[in-house]
């Protein structure tokens, strides 16, 4: 990729989080269901079907151009997208054109702890094609399936400007989206069932006075595909510019089993999809207090939080990123801090011990049995040196998979608290003892006989005791021993 200037811009389409689709009443719960069960005659465009505007959907929309920092266009207005598709039952799609929802919007990321911006160009909806299935047992390879039930579930498109200038951005904005759209509540943002899906115009140019050719990328299902590609077809390009080969505008798909992109056809413009208003659907003006309500819902967003838990909590970049990936595991941590102020310890324990045994069974932290007050209760008791972080790891096992209390685990596993050091120094000096010979070592200066004497005081005390108590206590009982 040296000595070429490479521009990326994404269009990325998230289907929205309503019940019903976007000009229909039929369900968009279609994941999982009998083909062609979710349908009715306006979202399969039968003659005489009127589409009836879903408000739900255009707020969502509306709510992420805000997000976006979108000029909000004061009127609405739907155009028919004119194509053929096998997918697309009216050969049309309703989708939007010079009326967009947003436009001249920004999109703020970071990459390797530099702030990145993008611009949005615009910010539209428009309904979503069906699927094609090419295999399966009722197909016997021979024919392509056309399963309808996605036809018209509400999307909303986000087309940036060119301003990603590597596959490491692309990817990172995308992630950032991604992130937004979920903190939004307006759509799941899962690549993997195609809830987000991500389509990539590639440039490469031998100097930013050249432009390219565009080359659009489709088929990318999942951030490691996006990367991928782009790196693909940016190495591809930058070595026919080399050969002093010509580029060709064109759409080109992403194999992801053969990891190369491969020609689909002929990159569309604007006009060869000869868009007019749509005349069954009537332009919809946005009121200003439509707007007010729509931006009170918006709340504070990745990159924001991210700043904020670096500066209010004092965390390290990195791990401030992974917090706020998640908006219920960035609220979990902080309802956390609240009952235990030490933001440090309570993110170290999320990001070790919560988000393994989240990933062990991969739920989300909402479904979760433990609370952010469980949490909190069993690291005030590592704090008080009633136990040690490693039987505290095991005692959270317990609670996040029978959903009990630090206290009621270690009721129920006959565990007890080891507060009298009394009691501590008695195991101390029977294990000193039992070990003349690492005693004698550590006297000898071999600093590894002492973490042996560490872990046998542990396992005689069943991992109740607390390491650094342990260790204090036998340095005192060998230097007095000397």
């Amino acid at each position: 990729m040296e000595n070429v200037y490479v521009t990326i811009g994404l269009e990325v389409h998230c289907q929205l989080l309503t019940r019903a689709k976007m000009f229909c009443r039929c369900s968009t719960d279609y994941i999982g269901k009998t083909p062609n069960t979710l349908v009715c005659p306006v979202c399969m465009g039968l003659p005489g079907a009127l589409p009836v505007l879903n408000r739900r959907a255009l707020e969502l929309a509306i709510k992420t151009a805000l997000a976006l920092q979108c000029e909000i266009l004061p009127e609405v207005v739907f155009h028919r997208k004119n194509y053929f598709y096998p997918d697309l039952p009216k050969g049309y799609q309703i989708s939007q054109y010079d009326f967009p929802i947003g436009v001249r919007g920004v999109l703020e990321f970071a990459l390797q702890g530099t702030k990145k911006r993008v611009r949005i160009r615009r910010v539209h909806v428009e309904e979503d094609a069906g699927k094609l299935i090419h295999e399966g047992p009722e197909l016997r390879g021979t024919v392509s399936g056309v399963d309808f039930n996605r036809a018209g579930i509400p999307l909303v498109e986000i087309v940036t400007e060119p301003d990603l200038h590597s596959p490491e951005e692309a990817k990172e904005c995308l992630v950032m989206l991604r992130n937004i759209v979920r903190y939004l509540e307006v759509s799941d943002g899962n690549m993997e069932e195609g809830s987000l899906r991500c389509d990539a115009n590639v440039s490469v140019s031998l100097s930013p006075e050249t432009p390219g050719a565009k080359v659009e990328i489709k088929n990318m299902n999942s951030f490691r595909s996006v990367f991928r590609a782009l790196s693909y077809e940016v190495e591809r390009q930058a070595e026919l510019l080399r050969a002093g080969k010509t580029l060709v505008q064109e759409t080109r798909h992403w194999d992801e089993v053969r990891q190369v992109t491969v020609p689909s056809r002929g990159k569309e413009e604007a006009e060869d999809y000869r868009y007019f208003p749509d005349p069954d659907l009537l332009p919809f003006r946005i009121a200003p207090a439509m707007l007010q309500e729509i931006q009170a819902t918006i709340p504070e967003l990745p990159l924001q939080k991210k700043e904020r838990f670096m500066r209010e909590y004092e965390l390290p970049e990195p791990e401030a990123y992974i917090l706020v990936q998640d908006r219920d595991l960035a609220e979990f941590f902080e309802a956390c801090v609240r009952e235990f102020p030490s933001p440090r310890a309570v993110c170290n324990f999320i990001l070790t011990e919560v988000l393994k045994n989240l990933n062990s069974l991969n739920i989300g932290i909402r479904e979760s049995k433990v609370t952010p007050s469980m949490l909190a209760e069993l690291l005030k008791m590592v704090e008080r040196k009633e136990i040690g972080i490693s039987l505290a790891k095991g005692i959270f096992e317990e609670m996040f998979r029978t959903g009990m209390g630090a206290r009621d685990v270690m009721l129920k596993k006959g565990i007890s608290f080891l507060t009298s050091e009394r009691d501590l120094e008695k195991v101390v000096r029977e294990v000193i003892e039992k070990n003349p010979q690492s005693v004698a070592d550590y006297l000898r200066g071999k600093e590894k006989a002492l973490h042996f004497l560490i872990g046998q005081v542990m396992r005689a005390t069943r991992g109740q005791a607390n390491p650094e108590v342990v260790k204090n206590l036998l340095l005192r009982e060998l230097s007095s021993g000397e």
